[in-house]
């Protein structure tokens, strides 16, 4: 006789299915994909009965330590899934108390495959070993917990996660001791161990059980001391067949090969050699991500392996061998090749002044070597950033800001998907081949180098002119306006962007400015008036020539009489009252003919006029 529930999942598996139990056996089946788990009555050992978030959890035991769950069974199903339970396989149905006082202290316990937080004898709340990606020890008496995410596509629709979890561990404790609520250490051969602190002790235990989906005979190789660049440190490097294991001092990263997308073999000078590989998935250290792991090598360090595997099992990868004499990056990208099953990306076509690869590079603050490969612009450095060639909209070279003997230039990289990059202090040698290159592989190339040194070299012409402006300003302006049609075209330029008066006459009359400044000195009528005013202006910093003829004669009929009084007055500028009664010797004679009129008439009033003028 077989009894059927409803609605119940299995494990953490989000979709719904049937369970069923008979005498054989149970199993479960989802309801939505062709998903089934089959348990043999045999192989059933214990069961026990507990309170989970998706209502009651039923826990199987089998025979080769591992255990099964399923959840979803309502409160009054208890009876009757102890009934079966006993009746089938001759178990007990164990309920197992769940503690929800909600309290954040208490004793980490191992058991079996999950480590339990148990609150005053009870469980708080479970986690699986077997999911543990990473474990690390943040400072002295901090663990934190790493866990791999289900879903290696996340999308809108996934669940929320939980991906790492801190535990605070004071205190020491000894080898086979351990550590109580608050802290202290109860053992029973505190002597004759080892002390270490507990937060090393706890880390010790979840890593050997992390470690259960893998026997220690399953690892192929291991790598001793090998150099990473990024994160930064000296890791052993455990090869299995599925994932690869980083052990640190201080950290420990769990890296699935179905997690690498990409893997690079690229030199990095005579001597030095670098194997990268990028992780659609990244480790974690803290709140810093990494994306790509870098490792160093030497070239001439040799190393003597053999894989931990059968002729059959080596036969199945592509080009791996069962032993290995050769250089360390080539034993090393060898095995990675053949177990994540990932093509290795080296070095291109390109080649720099000195025959490498790579040319050294900055990114912001940041220096590195950036390498222009077939089809990628990779920058290795603290921060890798992979550029695919297919991805950049357009490459533009530029020198700013360096003069005409700059030793370096910046390229930006412009991709289609918006970001842009920015690399600077580029020697000015790689420059050819680096456009070159760019050219060949039909990247859109835009060079505005040439560009700057127009640019500088127009700076310099505009010097010489706001030279010869300054001398203008000082009061030479009649000097230059007999210079001829070459200085007044000179002008012509600055008057359109530096003139600080804007008059709109300026700007309309570009090609009249030199006629009005050579004729000034013929047109004797304009000569005096124009003079008065330039008087006041010639501090602003520009000569005023350009004006129109027909407002310079209306300035002449109203302003003649007010502006004989002021001569006495302007003292600073002595030079330029000079200058304007030298250049109009033939207009004063008109000023004493009033005099002799005023004398025939009275002669009382002569003296009355002339106290007048000192007074003014």
């Amino acid at each position: 006789m077989t009894t059927q529930f409803d609605h119940i999942y299995h494990g953490l598996n989000p979709n719904v299915g049937k369970f069923r139990v008979a005498v054989s056996g149970m199993a479960w089946r989802a309801e939505e994909i062709d998903t089934t788990v089959a348990i043999s009555g045999p192989d059933i050992k214990w069961a026990q009965w507990l309170r989970v978030a998706r209502n009651f959890q039923l826990r199987v035991g089998l025979k080769d330590r591992k255990r099964e769950t399923f959840d979803g069974f309502m409160r009054e199903d208890h009876d009757k899934v102890a009934g079966l339970m006993k009746q089938h396989f001759g178990i007990t149905l164990e309920t197992k108390d769940i503690t929800f006082k909600g309290w954040n202290w208490g004793v980490a316990d191992v058991q079996g495959q999950d480590l339990a937080f148990l609150v005053s004898n009870k469980t708080a709340f479970e986690l699986p070993l077997q999911q543990v990606a990473n474990s690390n020890i943040a400072g002295r008496t901090e663990v934190s917990l790493e866990f791999a995410p289900s879903n290696q596509k996340p999308s809108k629709r996934a669940p929320d996660e939980m991906v790492e979890v801190r535990f605070y561990i004071p205190g020491t404790t000894t080898k086979g001791g351990r550590t109580s609520e608050d802290g202290s250490q109860k053992s029973d051969a505190e002597d004759e161990g080892e002390e270490m602190s507990a937060a090393q002790a706890f880390h010790d235990a979840v890593k050997e059980k992390a470690e259960l989906g893998e026997v220690a005979g399953d690892m192929i190789i291991t790598f001793d001391e090998v150099l990473v660049l990024t994160p930064r440190g000296r890791y052993d490097v455990d090869m299995y067949p599925d994932y690869l294991r980083l052990r640190g001092k201080t950290y420990d990263y769990k890296i699935l090969y179905s997690s690498v997308s990409r893997l690079f073999l690229l030199p990095k000078d005579d001597l030095h050699v670098l194997f990268i590989l990028a992780l659609s998935i990244p480790i974690r250290q803290g709140q810093t991500r990494y994306h790509y792991l870098v490792m160093q090598f030497s070239r001439e360090e040799e190393i003597t392996a053999e894989l931990n595997m059968t002729e059959e099992e080596v036969a199945q990868h592509d080009r791996l061998k069962k032993s290995y004499e050769d250089p360390t990056f080539e034993v090393v990208s060898s095995v990675f090749r053949a177990l994540s099953k990932k093509k290795i990306v080296g070095a291109g076509s390109f080649s720099s002044r000195d025959g490498h690869p790579g040319i050294k590079a900055n990114l912001k603050a940041v220096q590195g070597d950036l390498f222009i490969l077939e089809k990628y612009i990779f920058f290795v450095s603290k921060s890798p950033v992979l550029l695919e060639l297919s991805d950049i909209h357009q490459v533009v070279f530029s020198r700013l800001g360096q003069g005409m003997a700059a030793r370096t230039f910046d390229l930006q990289v412009v991709t289609k998907s918006g970001p842009e990059y920015t690399f600077t202090s580029i020697n000015k040698e790689e420059h050819e081949p680096t456009e070159a290159y760019l050219k060949d592989k039909k990247v859109r190339v835009k060079n505005e180098m040439l560009q700057d040194v127009d640019l500088l070299a127009g700076a310099g012409d505009d010097d010489d002119e706001d030279e010869e402006m300054a001398s203008i300003g000082s009061g030479d302006e009649v000097v230059k306006t007999r210079g001829g049609d070459s200085e007044s075209s000179e002008d012509e330029d600055y008057k359109m962007s530096g003139d600080d008066s804007g008059s709109p006459s300026e700007s309309e009359s570009d090609d009249d400015g030199a006629a009005t400044a050579s004729d000034a000195s013929g047109d004797r009528d304009f000569v005096k008036p124009k003079g008065a005013k330039g008087k006041g202006k010639a501090k602003e910093g520009g000569s005023k020539k350009s004006k129109s003829k027909v407002e310079e004669g209306d300035a002449n009929d109203d302003k003649p009489k007010k502006k004989a009084a002021p001569k006495p007055k302007p003292k600073k500028n002595e030079d330029d009252s000079m200058d304007v009664d030298e250049a109009s010797t033939s207009r004063p004679k008109p000023k004493p003919k009033p005099k002799p009129k005023a004398k025939e008439g009275d002669e009382d009033e002569p003296p009355k006029k002339k106290p007048k003028k000192s007074v003014d």
